[in-house]
């Protein structure tokens, strides 16, 4: 075969799939720019689509904003307070959980760690803490006569009390799911939800979806 007729077949050939790429890399920049338009239209177009987005800004902005105040109330932290502070930290917020201990106490020492643990993840509850000794006026009108003592107040009021382990098995081994558990059975604290933001996301995605595929294809929803 001429050589000269090999290269210029094998030349045909490069060139060809040079613009087979190229046909293709153009075809998919044509479908990338129909779906962009697409998107766009339905977003322009479509009030649902646009309520459904301005809705889930304003309730991220919403929660965003309660967070704040509560952590500028003292939420999300376990504090010491004194007794001046008292009257003011337990009326200015409407769930807080006062924690009177003696520094000596092998079991206030205990009940310390666990509350300390629950206290970041439980926001909408204040969690304070009172040396006793220190604060002898509370301990005497709350009527306070054994140590460790959690009182429970809601708007100001004290509502219920966990005195030593009684309520939590008696014994000094018990875990901070136990004591969680208790609180929230006394209302004191709102059960955790550990993926409250992802499932909150998920279905602000599915309605979304849900949205787009009935405004693309009006018929789509309809099984």
């Amino acid at each position: 075969m001429d050589p000269n007729s090999v290269k210029s077949t094998l030349s045909n050939l490069a060139f060809g799939n040079v613009m087979a790429a190229a046909a293709r890399d153009y075809q998919k920049e044509l479908l990338a720019q129909e779906k962009a338009q697409a998107s766009n239209s339905v977003n322009e177009e479509d009030p649902e689509l646009e309520k459904l987005h301005a809705d889930r800004i304003a309730a991220l902005k919403k929660e965003a904003g309660k967070q704040e105040a509560m952590k500028k109330q003292g939420h999300g932290e376990y504090r010491e307070i004194i007794e001046g502070d008292f009257l003011g930290e337990v009326t200015g917020s409407e769930k807080v959980i006062c924690y009177f201990y003696h520094k000596e106490f092998y079991r206030c020492k205990i009940m310390d760690k666990h509350l300390k643990n629950l206290a970041p993840g439980h926001l909408d509850t204040k969690f304070i803490k009172l040396d006793a000794e220190n604060a002898p006026f509370f301990v005497t009108k709350l009527g306070i006569k054994t140590l460790p003592c959690v009182v429970l107040f809601r708007k100001g009021i004290a509502t219920d009390r966990l005195i030593g382990f009684q309520d939590l098995g008696g014994k000094d081994e018990f875990s901070t799911k136990a004591l969680e558990t208790l609180l929230t059975k006394k209302g004191i604290i709102n059960e955790k939800k550990e993926n409250k933001c992802d499932e909150e996301d998920a279905d602000y995605h599915e309605r979304r979806h849900r949205a787009v595929r009935s405004s693309v294809d009006p018929g789509s929803d309809s099984d």
